[in-house]
């Protein structure tokens, strides 16, 4: 009953999302990211704290690579054998940005986890799920809803054993220009682990963010500078892409000025949106009619830098978005010490990362290339980041109204912050919900009992209220599900049949057939000596015959059930006592109940008040024996003439 949850990553940080969730022998790993802020193993999460060969189960919420791009390296540099699932879109797209990152990453480290090689590998080895689709593997029942934050993303319920644990992954309940907020799940979990990003922050509202973004682009280009938007290569960029074109579109006074969306994968990615608009909110969909929304007028590709003429002002979406390396770091080196320029970060930023180190307003930066310079240009931050903030945290909690709460996904302040907003609300609302905010390998441990059920179907569900409530029939459990049924139902129900297990033993003897048949006769009431086939046959109801092969061997064949094993057990037991002692006459050996019994009435003493005749100390002896070559050990109460 005991529950464990342990975060390899994310746990009181943002970056290399990977958790890991134990129960009744199941063991499920939610993401398996990398830590943006570092690069080659440093980045991974703390898989050398487990045995990857436990996981029955990884489940990935989306394709950002704090999320995702550790699954290579957990794949085929670990002993890892379990099934992997992430939904349609979410597949591909994880191989256009792990390919973008492999190639960034080679540029920038020798220290690469994973490469070409390893990624299309990993491709074979994912298996895909469409939303609320609901699929059983290892004995673990599990489905998805949209999470709201980038194309694919989703949030999944896992059910074991009646108990359900939801991951939300990165979500976002606020729909904006091409998504739908992440949907409220009508079945209530019992434990939510959910994302803690931005603390007890409250996002402002959108239009007011979009205002913001789109006039301090407008003002720096009429100023003569360039902006520099940061960004990664799918996800929030395709929002503030949207974003840019219908500004553009409205304000014919900036069409001089170019907008690039800077990155290598820039057409595939297009595609790829333009794939799976039906996962997109009614504006997108109503857009389709008219043209395809993603084919920009005002928007240009550019595959590198080699393509960039920088010959005045203009807009620049480049990846990647924490300025670590690729196109994004050349620009913002190239820029940074030019005061009319600014460089406007719309989403997260981790510690640790060249972005996050910017918004503390240093006066000086170092290049990739070493070289210490100062830091001019202007820095903005305006989030359009997909995350929860603390209203629809709290909201989303309050409404499912889980028993316990599990947050990940944040740094430690943030986190801390948040927890006690969210015992306060609780509090306040009277409810009693446990709350956890554990660090990297920290094991949280809880205790879930639950009832089993057990569903009655076919014939025994007709019988049930009958016959005083009494049924009788066979209990089928697959996974964690209890069934009783009927026999006859069984291969209606289940994948099982019905079958008869024919037993054979070939047994030596130093009696004659008919003295065999004596000696059995002595112990079972219904005994037959019948031929088949020109050889003697004893037949022991129910079910088990003795076939005489020749004057040294016997066969003893019966149908497998505990009545037919039992006797056949007592059989085995009287014809080796026969082989102990081949000189024994009918009355002076047997075994238990019918053996005593014929034995006693011909006995020269009576118990008077038992009613029943006593046995003589040789028949005492034999009898002792023969107990013990059938149960082993016997002990004899001399008082009570028992064994």
């Amino acid at each position: 009953n005991l529950m464990e949850i342990t975060p390899l990553g994310a746990g009181q940080e943002v970056g290399r999302s990977c958790l890991v969730l134990k129960y009744k022998g199941k063991t499920i790993m939610f993401d398996c990211g990398v830590h943006p802020a570092y690069s080659g193993l440093v980045a991974l999460p703390y898989f050398d704290s487990i045995d990857p060969s436990e996981i029955d189960l990884l489940l990935i919420t989306h394709f950002h690579i704090d999320h995702s791009a550790a699954l290579p390296y957990f794949l085929f540099k670990t002993n890892f054998k379990g099934k992997v699932y992430m939904t349609h879109s979410t597949k591909a797209i994880y191989r256009l940005m792990l390919a973008d990152f492999a190639r960034v990453g080679k540029a920038a480290t020798e220290e690469q986890i994973f490469d070409e090689n390893d990624l299309q590998k990993s491709m074979e080895m994912i298996e895909v799920l469409d939303y609320h689709q609901e699929v059983e593997t290892c004995g673990v029942r599990f489905w998805s809803y949209a999470a709201g934050h980038v194309l694919g993303a989703a949030m999944f319920m896992v059910d074991i054993a009646g108990v359900r644990f939801l991951y939300t992954g990165d979500y976002n309940r606020e729909e904006d220009r091409h998504l739908k907020g992440a949907e409220l799940p009508m079945i209530p979990p019992d434990i939510i682990c959910i994302e803690s990003t931005y603390g007890v922050q409250t996002h402002l509202p959108l239009y007011e963010r979009e205002k913001l973004y789109t006039e301090v682009i407008a003002d720096t280009l009429q100023k003569g500078g360039r902006v520099l938007c940061p960004v990664f290569a799918l996800g929030r960029t395709q929002e503030l892409l949207l974003l840019l074109e219908e500004y553009w579109s409205q304000h014919p006074e900036l069409h001089r000025f170019p907008v690039f969306y800077a990155s290598p994968l820039a057409k595939r990615c297009m595609s790829v949106y333009q794939t799976y608009i039906n996962q997109m909110n009614n504006k997108i969909k109503n857009k389709v009619s008219q043209g395809n929304p993603f084919d920009f007028k005002f928007i240009q590709n550019l595959s590198g830098i080699s393509d960039f003429e920088d010959t005045g002002p203009c807009v620049v979406f480049a990846s990647p978005g924490m300025l670590q390396s690729g196109f994004s770091r050349q620009l913002f080196d190239r820029w940074c010490q030019n005061s009319k320029n600014a460089l406007v970060i719309p989403g997260y930023c981790p510690e640790g990362t060249l972005a996050k180190h910017v918004l503390t307003e240093p006066k000086e930066v170092q290049l990739l290339s070493g070289q210490v310079v100062p830091l001019k240009m202007s820095v903005h931050y305006i989030s359009f980041s997909a995350h929860a903030d603390y209203t629809q945290t709290s909201e989303f909690l309050s409404t499912l109204n889980p028993a316990k709460v599990v947050l990940v996904h944040g740094e430690a302040s943030e986190m801390g912050r948040m927890k006690s907003a969210l015992q306060r609300r609780f509090e306040n609302e009277g409810k009693s919900i446990e709350i956890f905010n554990p660090k990297n390998c920290q094991t949280v441990s809880m205790e879930f009992k639950v009832d089993k059920h057990v569903r009655a179907v076919g014939h025994l569900a007709e019988k049930i209220g009958t016959n005083n409530g009494k049924v009788s029939g066979l209990l089928v459990q697959k996974g964690f599900k209890h069934t009783l049924l009927d026999t006859e139902d069984l291969q209606t129900y289940t994948q099982l049949s019905t079958n008869t297990v024919l037993q054979k033993q070939i047994i030596p003897i130093q009696i004659s057939f008919v003295a065999l048949q004596e000696q059995v006769s002595s112990i079972f009431s219904k005994v037959k000596l019948y031929e088949k086939k020109g050889k003697g046959v004893i037949s022991i109801d129910p079910g088990v015959e003795l076939h005489h092969e020749d004057e040294n061997m016997v066969v003893m064949q019966w149908k497998s059930d505990p009545i037919a094993d039992t006797i056949a057990d007592s059989i085995v037991a009287v014809l080796l006592q026969l082989q102990m002692k081949p000189g024994l006459t009918r009355t002076s050996n047997g075994v238990p109940y019918r053996a005593m019994s014929t034995q006693a009435n011909h006995a020269a003493v009576k118990d008077e008040a038992a009613g029943e005749k006593a046995f003589e100390d040789s028949q005492v002896t034999l009898i002792d024996e023969v107990l013990e070559s059938i149960f082993g050990k016997v002990d004899i109460d001399s008082k009570q003439k028992a064994w």
